[in-house]
């Protein structure tokens, strides 16, 4: 992708706003949730419920989310679902205050999040092209700033602040997550309004959900966009199962001190989504892809092998700097790449086979700690991340990036977008190097 001098509009400063907020509730939330459920019990399973109930509403509602923001606008889906998320939160926190929390209320509340981030982060993807007038490299500066905030937020400074939130009772870290995505809502429902797709005529909604799954399968590139951070998801789940369980027993870190080990991670993310741009240029987005996923890898078992929690903060770190470079490299392509009436149900599916696959993560992470070691989860997460290297490294290849932008066409011309069909691009099936 190619620089590019222009500014981006004023708009997305209130769209980036809004999500820096709710991303510093949600850092609380991460923290908290983990270390409330602990004072619960300390059963491994019974975590790895709370933890995997978060990501179900993506295996269950993922393609037919998609094919709803397809047909709704997209600002009113993600003021409406931050307003609600606003609410929900209010029901755990009054539980905490009658002392009548419990796990199973833990898990459902972590599911109906889930089910609102499903439809908030699906349509906030297919809103952001529709802004920026799907330029390139316009996403991917936006992207940047996104995901070094989101990173700032939900990890540097809100885990340390949800613990220290936490100290100070029960009901403080929920209540101030319920207050960022208020705030969220009201700087949300302040943007303009983008075009709606236009549906495709007497289109039932399973049909439309049915194209857009269709259209990633039959492409390699998005396939492997996909299938990456699902077999990521599979071991970081099984690794954020037991994360607190083994930083308390093995590494002997203390609740403050745990909201600073995943803040290390925050930091790594944040150097990784600021470099991004620069990895994309130098090695060209499909290798910079390959050695993010490497190094994630490689960082997990640092990890695993830590003896002390300076060891573990820098393996979290480094393991962080790989994912935030990714997770802005990965969705800028897709943006650039997907047609505007088919963005909403690509992003849907392709986060689906993201998330999906993190229950399998989360009860794994449970089982193997239960049945070997807490740092068995460890050693199993690095050992997928890095097969999973391997195995997708010649699906996001440069050559498959370059011919997918070539496809694409200019980024002006609607028309020559929606044209796009991967099964009429022998170029994007071949098999390439990277």
């Amino acid at each position: 992708m190619t620089s590019d001098s222009r500014k981006l509009p004023a708009e997305f400063g209130r769209l980036w706003t809004a999500q820096t907020v709710s991303s510093l509730g949600d850092g609380v939330t991460h923290a908290a949730l983990p270390l409330l459920a602990l004072t619960l019990t300390r059963d491994p399973m019974a975590l790895a419920v709370v933890t995997a109930a978060g990501t179900l509403p993506w295996l269950l509602f993922g393609v037919l989310g998609g094919a709803l923001v397809d047909r709704w606008d997209r600002r009113r889906t993600m003021w409406v679902t931050d307003a609600a998320r606003a609410v929900l939160l209010g029901i755990p926190a009054a539980a905490a205050a009658l002392g009548v929390l419990s796990i199973p209320l833990l898990a459902a509340v972590a599911f109906l999040l889930g089910l609102g981030g499903l439809f908030f982060d699906t349509a906030a993807t297919a809103y952001l092209p529709d802004l920026l007038g799907r330029d390139p490299a316009l996403l991917e500066r936006a992207n940047s700033r996104l995901r070094g905030t989101q990173t700032a937020g939900s990890g540097f400074a809100g885990p340390p602040a949800g613990s220290a939130l936490l100290a100070l009772g029960r009901t403080v870290p929920l209540l101030a997550d319920a207050a960022s995505f208020a705030l969220s809502a009201l700087l949300v429902r302040s943007l303009p309004a983008a075009p709606r797709p236009v549906p495709q005529a007497r289109e039932s909604l399973p049909r439309q959900a049915r194209a857009g799954a269709s259209y990633v399968f039959r492409d390699q590139l998005l396939l492997g966009l996909a299938l990456r951070p699902a077999v990521g998801n599979i071991a970081f789940l099984a690794v954020e199962t037991v994360l607190a369980l083994f930083a308390h027993d093995r590494l002997g870190i203390d609740t403050f001190g745990f909201g600073l080990l995943l803040t290390a991670e925050a930091t790594g993310g944040l150097l990784g989504a600021g470099i991004a741009s620069f990895l994309g240029r130098r090695l060209g987005t499909g290798t910079a892809l390959t050695c993010t996923a490497a190094v994630e890898g490689l960082a997990i078992l640092g990890l695993a092998a830590a003896p002390n929690p300076y060891v573990a903060g820098l393996a979290l770190a480094v393991c962080g700097a790989g994912m935030g470079a990714t997770m802005v490299l990965g969705p800028s392509l897709r943006q650039a790449i997907v047609p505007a009436h088919l963005m909403g149900r690509v992003a849907s599916t392709s986060r689906m086979l993201a998330l999906c696959a993190a229950p399998f993560g989360a009860f794994l992470g449970g089982w193997l700690a239960t049945t070997y070691d807490v740092r068995t989860p460890l050693y199993t997460a690095a050992g997928l991340l890095l097969a999973m290297t391997t195995v997708t490294a010649t699906m996001t290849s440069n050559r498959r990036v370059e011919a997918a932008l070539r496809a694409a066409g200019p980024t002006d011309d609607p028309d020559h977008l929606e044209s796009r069909d991967p099964a009429q691009e022998p170029a994007m099936q071949g098999t390439a190097s990277p």
